[in-house]
């Protein structure tokens, strides 16, 4: 009568692709505490077979062999891996996961914990714009304001625009001075305030609009992130200082903003004495806000 080889889960390949010898190693690996996986030597091999038989998929996924084996060594030390019928089935799924995470964080340039969530998987890679044959900028409604219902547009940014023009003139920088005095006499710490303002005038000085720079700073949670402001705090402090969106609230010194209302020669000291502004300036103070929150 022949013999019948056993394949199943628990009996398949030789070394360390039996699953069972596998477990076993793992185990004792979680008993010996977190130190034996730097010094153990069947665990230095065992992360060598590991980079081997991931390297194809990492490959596929535009990823060095290595970084999947940290994805492997990660699963590895789970109690799932341990527990599980299959352990290299687990594993090279959770590799598989990562891979695909780590390639689609590189395209979108986010981290591999935001590529995870399905949120984003709708987003296309990053690109340049000198990338399409078509100039972006061409087509897109991003790229496009309608002067009838942008409360930024008018004759007031031309004051914007030509200062501007030049970021080292004495005007603007007079302004930028003021601007930061004006937060330090509210409330606001000197170094985080100048920080602020020096961000907010120098993405200023590369848009072609208030409204341009208003967005694209609202949208950065990097910069955010640099100046550690929580983002009700910068969201007030974008529209004290560049103005408001709002269109009901167009022509009015809300919807100037303070650099403007000083590029137009209103002075220091009576921006110091407009209450409204000064109380939209306390209550916007990181220190506030964090504490509402």
């Amino acid at each position: 009568m022949p013999q019948h080889h056993h394949t199943g889960p628990n009996r398949r390949g030789q070394g360390f692709e039996n699953s069972e010898r596998l477990r076993e190693l793992l185990t004792r690996l979680n008993d010996d505490g977190p130190d034996a996986w730097r010094t153990d030597a069947e665990a230095a091999a065992l992360m060598q077979h590991a980079a081997q038989k991931y390297a194809a998929l990492a490959r596929k996924h535009g990823l060095d062999p290595w970084e999947a084996a940290t994805a492997a060594f990660e699963a590895m030390r789970t109690a799932a891996v341990r527990r599980a019928d299959d352990p290299w089935a687990v594993i090279t799924r959770a590799v598989q996961i990562t891979c695909i995470a780590e390639n689609r964080a590189n395209g979108l340039l986010c981290s591999v914990h935001q590529a995870r969530r399905p949120r984003y998987s709708s987003f296309h890679d990053a690109e340049r714009f000198s990338d399409r044959e078509n100039p972006l900028t061409d087509y897109h409604p991003a790229f496009r304001a309608d002067p009838f219902t942008d409360p930024f547009d008018g004759n007031e940014d031309d004051v914007h625009e030509e200062a501007f023009e030049d970021t080292g003139s004495t005007r603007v920088e007079s302004a930028m001075e003021d601007t930061i005095a004006l937060l330090c006499w509210h409330g606001w710490g000197p170094e985080l305030a100048r920080a602020a303002v020096e961000c907010i005038c120098a993405r200023l000085a590369e848009s072609v609009s208030r409204a341009g720079a208003y967005e694209s700073l609202r949208r950065d949670r990097h910069t955010r992130a640099l100046l550690d402001i929580p983002a009700p705090s910068w969201y007030r402090l974008l529209r004290i200082i560049l103005g408001t969106p709002d269109l009901h609230l167009a022509g009015t010194n809300a919807a100037r903003g303070v650099l403007l209302r000083l590029l137009i020669d209103e002075s220091l000291r009576h921006l110091m004495d407009d209450a409204d502004l000064g109380a939209a300036i306390k209550v916007a103070a990181p220190g506030v806000m964090r504490g509402r929150s």
